[in-house]
């Protein structure tokens, strides 16, 4: 059995873990809510503070070796605080590095940034933070999903049906040896 890590916190988009979790789970897949803290985290939805989430197991837990991929949903809370803790960039440059899937979506991306995993790689994410890619050495393309062996990209909740669909099929597929950071 496949299983996935979903690494988040407080202040994620509740749309873009929700459903990528659900459309996984529907395949078979393990799929495992990794935070920094255990307990819950608090979702954002609609410019406000929604459901919690329980979280399965603590980012001090954890290890790429244990998952065949990584999802990584958005908000703007949710990857500025997670780009700032060290555990998180750790397990994030692993997964590039044992070349297993990585997805992302909406504002994740500015946590690959500050895991220095975006020079060189083709991606889209949220508007706003284009310029950002682009300054961390990241070719951005504005359309519903990207993928570049092994890492998909998409740029906000309604673009979730493609993203879901890339996403299980780049974990279906394994390990690619052209992944890189």
């Amino acid at each position: 059995m496949k299983r996935i890590a979903i690494l988040a916190t407080h202040g994620f988009e509740e749309s873009e873990l929700r459903s990528p979790k659900e459309a996984m789970e529907k395949e078979g897949f393990a799929v495992d809510i990794v935070s920094p803290e255990s307990g819950e985290i608090k979702s954002w939805s609609n410019g406000n503070w929604s459901n919690s989430y329980k979280v399965d197991r603590t980012l001090s837990e954890v290890n790429a070796k244990e998952y065949h991929a990584l999802m990584l949903p958005g908000g703007v809370l949710n990857p500025d605080t997670l780009r700032r803790n060290e555990d998180a960039l750790i397990l994030v440059r692993d997964f590039f590095s044992m070349k297993k899937p990585v997805a992302a979506i909406c504002h994740a991306p500015q946590l690959l940034i500050s895991a220095d995993v975006v020079k060189g790689r083709t991606l889209t994410s949220f508007s706003s933070i284009k310029d950002d890619l682009i300054n961390a050495g990241a070719k951005w393309e504005d359309k519903e999903v990207v993928v570049d062996k092994g890492f998909v990209t998409s740029r906000n909740p309604q673009d979730l049906p493609a993203f879901n669909s890339k996403l299980i099929e780049e974990i279906k597929e394994g390990k690619h040896q052209e992944q890189h950071a």
